[in-house]
């Protein structure tokens, strides 16, 4: 066999290798990716709940607490900020500037949540009332689902991550498009991650 063929044959089957091995690569890239932003879908669910039920929670209050109009408008203001940086970075999950825009109007909205609490338990009237007591256990499941959807998206982006920065992989992600990490999702107040702390007693 001459020795041409020999390199031709062998630079052949080279190519090939690297060919099936691109392709491998890219389908697991593009797997990993689909994963983690079906999980941040799982926190956009919990989340848009969460917005959705502030609007009651506030309208049931307002009833009783009628002299804390500054605590249940900075409720309502954060609420919705918070539900822009949602929408927001629904359109780019994974993006570092989305996640950090939606981590940081979270910790405002908890931190006005919190402050709302705090006030209620001067109003027994309120805390014994049933609709109020509803809406802060459905608040409570909430907040759980979202630390665990948060937790699911964390651990889908920190695969992709790895998988992304790892050989061979490396060599072909920007490629592929695939050029940068997926930043995970830090709520920085821990509060968020606990049921709210209110007294029906």
């Amino acid at each position: 066999m001459p020795l041409s063929l020999i390199i031709a044959i062998v630079v052949g089957v080279l190519l090939l290798g690297l060919i099936l091995l691109g392709i491998s690569v890219y389908n697991r890239l593009v797997t990993l990716k689909n994963r983690y932003q079906n999980g941040f879908a799982q926190i956009e669910v919990q989340l848009k709940r969460r917005h959705d039920l502030i609007p009651n929670l506030v309208e049931t209050a307002k009833g009783y607490m009628s002299h804390e109009r500054e605590t249940l408008e900075a409720v309502v203001t954060a609420r919705n900020q918070a539900a822009g940086a949602l929408q927001a970075a629904a359109k780019h999950a994974g993006d570092a500037g989305a996640m950090g825009d939606l981590s940081g109007a979270e910790n405002l909205l908890t931190g006005a949540m919190g402050r709302l609490f705090a006030v209620m338990e001067a109003y027994p009237d309120l805390k014994a009332n049933q609709n109020m007591m509803q809406l802060t256990e459905e608040l409570t499941t909430t907040e759980n689902k979202v630390a665990f959807a948060r937790q699911a998206y964390n651990d889908q982006a920190t695969a992709y991550n790895t998988y992304r920065q790892t050989f061979p992989p490396v060599v072909f992600a920007n490629l592929f498009g695939h050029t940068s990490n997926a930043a995970l999702l830090d709520f920085e107040d821990a509060d968020l991650e606990k049921a709210p702390v209110v007294s029906f007693g």
